[in-house]
């Protein structure tokens, strides 16, 4: 049976950041299930809805105003609820909010997921639904934020934080990745790689990547771990050592290690165990394979290792993961 449409609304404010606003109509409208019978796609598996105070216009630093069709009412109606990035408000000026928009949020915390991008988690935070919890927002505007709400356990240095009903994003892209990270939790890997594939951006990048890269455009042609990479993907189930992997880009050690920690914010083991993590999810889901088998093809060896790694990076066992994510193909 296919699964009911959640819905999400969208919390704009004044002076919101427009891509943010942009992004979970985009993604979540993207997102679809396969019709078990046929080839082809069905209809999306989200409902997108965007709210602001009285219905009222809001508007961007970018020179224009929107005009969403709900007020704050249909926050009581949805599943999820995104706040996105503002430059500037109460929030971020002093930490407070409007008593409309604060109690509106306090009264859907708990019953629906809440998500922030990027300066979203102002918002979130001045409601006082962060307290005690882990969040992150931009770099930039970590200071700030620190001071401004000293309860909240700030990382800046991740891209997104999955803390169950709450969930933060850095700033512009990692929106992105939040919300496909999300649709993964919910319809698991084939439908939040298709759901990428649509919107024409990378299917995965890990949460806990850097947010801030230090050389954000490759180096000329031959000095790139590009190449490398793409290499390591293809062979995701053959031990290698990062002595090898050193001299498959033509690199010493030190460089290579550098170099991949530069263009990935992450270093070569971190980024390879999350690509191997990935395939073994897809592989759960979408084969009968067992799980040695599933643990030799991704390259952890052995069913004790995968366990130990996909239990770090969602929280459940292999045979957990499969009764849950399982699509119907896999079982036809």
């Amino acid at each position: 049976m296919r699964p009911p449409v959640h819905r999400v609304a969208v919390l704009v404010l004044d002076h919101f950041a427009s891509l943010d606003l942009g992004i979970p109509g985009q993604v979540f409208l993207a997102a679809r299930d396969r019709d078990p019978g046929r080839d082809s796609e069905r209809g999306p598996l989200y409902e997108v809805v965007t709210c602001s105070p009285g219905a009222r216009p809001v508007r961007t630093r970018a020179g224009y105003r929107v005009l969403p069709d709900h007020d704050l009412d249909v926050l009581a109606t949805a599943h999820t609820v995104v706040v996105p990035g503002v430059h500037d408000g109460r929030a971020l000026r002093d930490g407070t909010l409007d008593e409309e928009v604060r109690e509106a949020l306090r009264a859907v915390a708990g019953r629906a997921r809440l998500i922030s991008i990027c300066t979203g988690a102002f918002v979130l935070a001045a409601a006082g639904l962060l307290d005690g919890r882990p969040a992150t927002t931009h770099w930039r505007n970590a200071a700030a934020f620190r001071a401004l709400f000293p309860r909240v356990r700030l990382d800046p240095d991740v891209l997104f934080i999955d803390d169950g009903d709450v969930l933060t994003s850095a700033g512009v892209a990692a929106g992105i990745d939040l919300c496909l990270h999300v649709i993964r939790r919910d319809h698991g890997t084939e439908v939040a790689n298709r759901t990428a594939r649509r919107c024409v951006t990378p299917p995965f990048r890990e949460g806990g990547q850097a947010q801030y890269i230090e050389r954000p455009l490759p180096d000329p042609v031959g000095t790139t771990t590009a190449p490398t990479r793409a290499w390591m993907l293809e062979h995701l189930e053959e031990p290698v050592n990062l002595a090898a992997l050193a001299a498959h880009a033509r690199m010493s050690v030190r460089t290579f290690t550098r170099r991949f920690r530069e263009e990935t914010g992450l270093s070569p083991a971190r980024w390879l165990a999350g690509q191997r993590v990935a395939h073994a999810r897809h592989l759960l889901e979408t084969t009968d394979l067992p799980v040695d088998a599933i643990a030799r093809k991704a390259g952890f060896g052995s069913a004790v290792s995968l366990r130990q790694h996909l239990n770090a990076a969602v929280g459940v066992s292999p045979l957990a993961y499969r009764q849950t994510f399982r699509t119907p193909a896999a079982l036809s």
